[in-house]
Parts: structure tokens; C-alpha cells; sequence
């Protein structure tokens, strides 16, 4: 068995709560907390059966490497391996809405692209091993629980896998800011694997060459680019619009 990893805030701890209680190794939980948020927290640890320790203020930052544990750090099993992504994309009932990552190495930023992935309905979010941030406590943390629920699949050759996609029949569309086309030209209904690079470099040259198409998001005012998350939830989102919300 692995060693246990660290979870710490209400959303991702509570994520596991709710979805896996037994792989809890222990909560530890700031005593001076006695607000209505953390007695019903605790109250849903106890119904699960899980071990709670109260732990000072120190404790808790040594347990979550820092600050913004919100005063609930655990210690967990990792789950086991999931289904993989073709197994997945099998088993889809509607034609797929992918998340693809090209270059995001900042887990803050990574937790917000699994959170507005989410909260969208994508089916599934995908990276490169070698240019993108992996999943940890901070990652856990900026998900808000989202990282206990999106499937993330780290590739070891990204191309290969686009194309792959496109074997599949996925439309695979890219974005840039000097693309001619609008994202909210482009037909999102189809099954599609929106591929997003970090802010500033973009997509990777053989990235974008991969891509079927790319579109670009048209911006009004005098910034160039959005953060990656808030470009994934617009485009993630005008897709969720034109399947009917």
C-alpha cells in the first residue's frame, strides 16, 4: 500500500468524506474552530466512523506544507486507479466534452481547470507528463473537491494522443489568440477536445499542428489573454450552451 497523501480544506477533505471515508486515514482539525462550518463537518466525520485529532495552528501548516488549510488537514489512502481513458470514452452516453492541458505547470492553476471542468460536465481532463502540473494537496486544495471527481489523464505523448481522438471521431480544437475564428462560431455540439496552453507560451508548436481547427476568444478590452481556468470554464461553457445547458 502507498503512503498516505495529504488533503487539506473544507471542499477537498469533504469531497473524500462524502466519497470514500474509508480510505481516511485521520483528520486533524483546529479545537479553536467552533463555527456552524466545522461542527457540521465534524458531525459528518463521526457519522463515517473517522478519526478526528485536534491539532494547533503549527501542526496544521506542518501537515499542509504552508497556510489555507481552513483548519481540516487529512491524511488519506490514494484511491485506486480508475478506468482509463478509452474505457471511458466508451462507456459515454453523449458525444464527449475533453479538457485538454498543454503546458500547465502551476497547480493553482491546474485546481482551478479541474474545478471549472467540473462544474461544466467535461467528461474528462488531459496533460502531458513532462509539461504539466501533477496532482497534490495545492492542486486538491484550488479544486475545491473537484480533484476527487475529474478524471485527469497525464499522457506521455500528447500529439499522439489528439490524434488518437481524432481516430474516434472527436473534433479537436485549439486555441489562439490570432486564430480567425470565433469560438462562438465554432459547432461545440459535436463530441470535442478543447486544447488550452499555459498564459503567455500558448499551445506547443506541434500542439497546435495537431489540432483539427483553432479558435480564439474574442477580447474587448486591452488585455491580451485570460488566465488558463477562466479561458477553459468560457469555452467549457459556450460547449454546455450549445448542447442545451
Amino acid at each position: 500500500m502507498s503512503a498516505p497523501k495529504v488533503l487539506f480544506g473544507f471542499h477537498a477533505v469533504g469531497v473524500r468524506l462524502k466519497t470514500a471515508p474509508a480510505s481516511i486515514v485521520e483528520v486533524y482539525v483546529d479545537p479553536t474552530r467552533r463555527d456552524a462550518r466545522m461542527k457540521q463537518f465534524l458531525s459528518r466525520a463521526a457519522e463515517a466512523g473517522v478519526r478526528v485529532i485536534e491539532a494547533d495552528a503549527a501542526r496544521l501548516a506542518r501537515l499542509a506544507g504552508g497556510v489555507g488549510h481552513q483548519g481540516v488537514v487529512a491524511r488519506v489512502q490514494a484511491l485506486e486507479g480508475g478506468r482509463t481513458l478509452d474505457e471511458l470514452l466508451d462507456d459515454l452516453t453523449e458525444p464527449a466534452l475533453l479538457l485538454v492541458l498543454d503546458g500547465v505547470t502551476d497547480p493553482h492553476n491546474l485546481g482551478a481547470c479541474l474545478r471549472v471542468a467540473d462544474g461544466a460536465g467535461a467528461h474528462a481532463v488531459i496533460a502531458p507528463k513532462d509539461h504539466a502540473a501533477g496532482i497534490n494537496a495545492t492542486v486538491a486544495k484550488v479544486a475545491s473537491g473537484a480533484a476527487e471527481t475529474m478524471p485527469y489523464f497525464m499522457v506521455t505523448n500528447l500529439a499522439r494522443m489528439l490524434n488518437e481522438l481524432k481516430e474516434r471521431g472527436i473534433w479537436v480544437i485549439g486555441t489562439a489568440g490570432e486564430a480567425e475564428q470565433s469560438l462562438y462560431a465554432a459547432d461545440l455540439k459535436v463530441p470535442t477536445a478543447l486544447v488550452l496552453g499555459a498564459e503567455g507560451p500558448g499551445l506547443r508548436q506541434l500542439t497546435r499542428k495537431t489540432c483539427d481547427t483553432l479558435v480564439r476568444i474574442p477580447m474587448q478590452g486591452a488585455v491580451e489573454s485570460l488566465n488558463v481556468s477562466v479561458a477553459s470554464g468560457v469555452c467549457l461553457y459556450e460547449a454546455r450552451r450549445q448542447r442545451g445547458g
